[in-house]
């Protein structure tokens, strides 16, 4: 995979006021993040009314959803919805599909859309794609960003993976913990990929950075705090700045890993790395 320069992107769901939170985006911007990305779930304002809000106070700042509960959405209403976001942001959208999390049946039931197996759910984040591509292709929406907007798939699954391997711009790679694990996900994406993995833009995201506590909020996404010193877990970065850093660069090296993405709650200690790293 050719060298990649390093992005950063801020997972952060709006809270509070819209002046807070177009604040944060501005500060997102101003420290050089790439990418503000927003989570989607029902229990929090709609991503793309989020990232709209967004859009009208930056000039560079990308946009993202982090990502879709895309069973939530017939695949025409993403496909719409992004095209406007695309216009609207000049060109700064990036759209991240997934299949949602297993517990999400209730929010599903509440706006009245179903809530499948998992399986069912990857199979609309594939249909999801291709009416994407088949809409855009044939001028029913027409793209600032060409042919469409970059999208972004996220998930840890083969099955998953192997749609984000063969139709997405940028893989988000969901790891149980280990680089072991996150390795051996990639070889999959590598296999399924072929000759467009070269192309492929690869993403992993962080929850805490520095050598303070893990929050036990970590646990809500599957990670023991208990086993995250030494840098044990792909998602949480222990250590000072300077082994943040190079944790970062020696992971770029054996896995492709570019694209970092981190949660608005490790904001602070990401600072000084977003500001090393960023475009080198």
């Amino acid at each position: 995979m050719p060298d990649r320069l390093f992005r950063f992107g801020l997972v952060a769901a709006p809270r509070g006021a819209g002046r807070e939170w177009t604040a944060t985006a501005k500060r997102a911007e101003d420290l050089g993040f790439s990418t503000l990305l927003v989570p989607d779930g029902v229990g929090i304002p709609p991503s793309f009314a989020a990232l709209a809000a967004a859009a009208a106070v930056t000039e560079r700042l990308r946009l993202g959803n982090f990502v879709l509960n895309t069973p939530l959405r017939t695949p025409g209403t993403i496909a719409w919805e992004a095209a406007g976001l695309d216009q609207l942001s000049d060109g700064r959208f990036e759209l991240g599909l997934g299949a949602g999390r297993g517990d999400a049946g209730p929010g599903a039931e509440l706006v009245g859309a179903s809530w499948g197996s998992a399986g069912e759910r990857v199979r609309q984040v594939g249909e999801a794609i291709e009416t994407v591509d088949r809409l855009f292709a044939r001028g029913a929406f027409t793209p600032v960003q060409e042919p469409r907007p970059p999208i972004m798939v996220a998930g840890g699954g083969d099955k998953l993976l192997t749609i984000a391997a063969e139709r997405a711009d940028i893989v988000a790679v969901h790891a149980d913990g280990s680089e072991r694990d996150l390795g051996e996900k990639l070889r999959l994406v590598r296999d399924v990929a072929g000759d467009r993995f070269d192309a492929l833009e690869l993403s992993l995201n962080v929850f805490h950075i520095g050598d303070g506590a893990v929050s036990e909020w970590v646990r809500n996404f599957g990670i023991d705090p208990a086993r995250t010193t030494g840098n044990q877990h792909v998602s949480v970065l222990t250590g000072d700045t300077a082994t943040a850093i190079d944790t970062l660069k020696r992971r770029r090296d054996e896995f492709g890993i570019s694209y970092v993405t981190i949660n608005a709650i490790a904001l602070e200690h990401a600072i000084p790395v977003v500001e090393a790293l960023a475009g080198t």
